[in-house]
């Protein structure tokens, strides 16, 4: 956002964007092109800037992604609680811009199967093959760092935190996620 993605409890959704109107100038920049096919599947989150919908996950967050029939991608969040339960959003995804896939629109509210409160989910930066990726919001209030592993190499680390100062992210104000439960 997982998110998650980049992206848990109640709406869920990492920075609501209800904006109309023209795009600020200031906002960041997406990755130039995302293969759906190849970003789909199992990320961990590695680091995110604090925010109340994940304020009970401790540790092990997850973020998997797969194709629905329809088009659009189903998103499923987890991570345990302090007290060792895990906690679990289901949301879907959208492609917001097909000409980059990079700027997509995540909801985890659904009601009477309509979904509701449509958050920014851009991919700001990726790995060549995939092994990590940086997701942001327009306003930068919200953003993940996601992997493959549950580890990145302190290499992947500095070219995310290059990646966040380009994007005009403080590396700093994302905290660390411990993956002390890998493949929740």
């Amino acid at each position: 956002m997982f998110a998650l993605v980049g992206i848990f409890v109640l709406a869920q959704t990492p920075g609501i964007s209800l904006d109309i109107g023209p795009q600020d100038e200031d906002q960041p920049t997406t990755v130039e092109y995302v293969d759906l096919e190849r970003y789909v599947g199992l990320w961990y989150e590695i680091a995110r800037i604090p925010n109340r919908f994940q304020k009970k996950c401790a540790a092990g967050t997850t973020a998997y992604y797969s194709f629905k029939e329809d088009g659009k991608i189903s998103v499923v969040n987890r991570c345990l609680a302090g007290e060792g339960k895990v906690v679990r959003a289901s949301g879907i995804a959208k492609v917001e811009e097909a000409q980059s896939n990079a700027k997509l629109k995540v909801s985890f509210v659904r009601v009477a199967g309509v979904s509701l409160f449509w958050g920014d989910y851009w991919i700001i930066g990726l790995a060549e093959d995939y092994r990590y990726a940086v997701v942001g919001t327009p306003k930068r209030n919200y953003g993940w760092i996601l992997a493959r592993q549950p580890q990145l190499s302190a290499e992947d680390l500095a070219e995310v935190r290059a990646i966040l100062r380009q994007e005009g992210y403080d590396p700093d104000a994302f905290v660390m996620s411990p993956q002390n439960s890998p493949g929740l």
